[in-house]
Formats: structure tokens, sequence, C-alpha cells
């Protein structure tokens, strides 16, 4: 079994590339991520036009990923999960920031899969090492090709997610958390899909699941 856990929105209480662009870019970066909602530019386009929008020098930046505020109960609900589960968290975000960010809160050092991030002279770049060209999402990170290349064909796949970057591989995962967005994105597609607000919620959802056949029918749970 393989949990896929988001970060932005998810596992960190809101979503920490706005809150970087909120405090260090232009305010145009706003709409520049309408055009993305709009479905007028890509994910690429839009991440690279809003961080080349960010002014602040390496200091400022190391000092904000630090204080990025995870989710308290995700740590009970690793400890419980691991158990069983591979859990991996794969983001659209920035892989730098999580990592610092997780090792801020003390959180363990779980595999990352996201955009590579670049100090350059007072700001910021991106390179995509998780890119896949087919991505009918045109997102830098394809977490459908992600989620295939680490369970197999056998695994089970639980995506725990909240927003657009997690819709494709919700349409395939074998049970979906939802929050945000994806919860109408979920509905609108009739994705079966269990709601939830942290992962306090999230674990309560599993402990319901039978023990006896963990992994193996976990995809039942709903």
């Amino acid at each position: 079994m393989l949990f896929v856990v988001d970060f932005d929105g998810t596992l960190s209480l809101r979503d920490t590339v706005d809150a970087m662009l909120e405090r260090f870019a232009d305010p145009e970066w706003k709409t520049v991520e309408q055009q993305w909602l709009d479905g007028h530019i890509t994910a690429i386009q839009c991440m690279q036009k809003q961080l080349h929008m960010v002014k602040a020098d390496h200091v400022s930046l190391e000092k904000f990923f630090r204080g990025i505020q995870l989710d308290a109960s995700f740590l009970p609900f690793y400890q419980h999960v691991s158990q069983f589960s591979k859990v991996v968290v794969v983001s659209d975000g920035l892989g730098h920031a999580i990592r610092v960010a997780m090792k801020s809160a003390a959180l363990p050092e779980l595999p990352v899969y996201a955009n590579k991030l670049h100090f350059v002279v007072d700001g910021i770049d991106i390179s995509w090492p998780h890119r896949n060209p087919q991505c009918t999402a045109g997102n830098g990170v394809c977490k459908c090709a992600v989620a295939k290349e680490i369970s197999g064909s056998k695994q089970k796949i639980i995506l725990v997610g909240d927003g657009k970057s997690d819709a494709c591989l919700a349409k395939t995962a074998d049970v979906v958390f939802a929050k945000g967005s994806l919860i109408k994105f979920c509905e609108e597609n009739a994705i079966p899909h269990i709601k939830f607000t942290t992962f306090v919620d999230v674990l309560a959802e599993i402990k319901t699941w039978p023990q006896e056949t963990l992994p193996r029918s976990v995809g039942l749970a709903f």
C-alpha cells in the first residue's frame, strides 16, 4: 500500500507557495494564478512566472521556510500507517521548502517528490526533475507517474490531497481523502472520496479498516 500525501494545504496548514508570494513577490502574482485556475496557462508556466517575481535574499527565504506551519496531527497518522504502508510526500511545490519545514517540525525524514528550488541573486528559480511531458494536467510534478513508479502495479494507492494538482491521481487512486477544491472535483466527476479537515480525520477513518485484511482490501473502505 502507498500513501501519496500532498503538501501545500494538506500537510501544511496553507499553501506555502502562495504565502511566500504574498510576502516576497509583486501582487501581480495573483493575476498569473487566476490565469492558471482559468486554464489559460499550465501549472509549470504559472509557477515559473510567479517565482521570478520573488525578491528576497537566501537568509530571509530560509527563515520563512522554517516557519511554515504543518498539521500537528500528521505525526500520529504517520506512526500508525507506516507500520503497514509506505508514505511519500508528492507535491507540485518546492522540494527544498518542504524538507526544511518538515525538519523544523521534527517530522521523520520521508521521501519527497517535488520541484527543485534554485537560489539566485535576490530570488529563486525552479526546475522540474519529476516532469512528465505526457502529463495531461501540465503539472511540474506528475503525481500519476510518480505514484505508478513507486507503487508498481500491485500496491493500493491512497491519495490524501486538497487541490488541482491532485485531480488527475484522484481519478485512479484506490482511496481518495479530499479537502478543499479536491472535494468539488471529486463530486463533479463522481469520484468516491472521504472528506477530511486534518490528519485526525484521516487516521480515524483508517482505524476503521479491517486490520486482518490490510493492505489487500483497504480499497473497499469507502
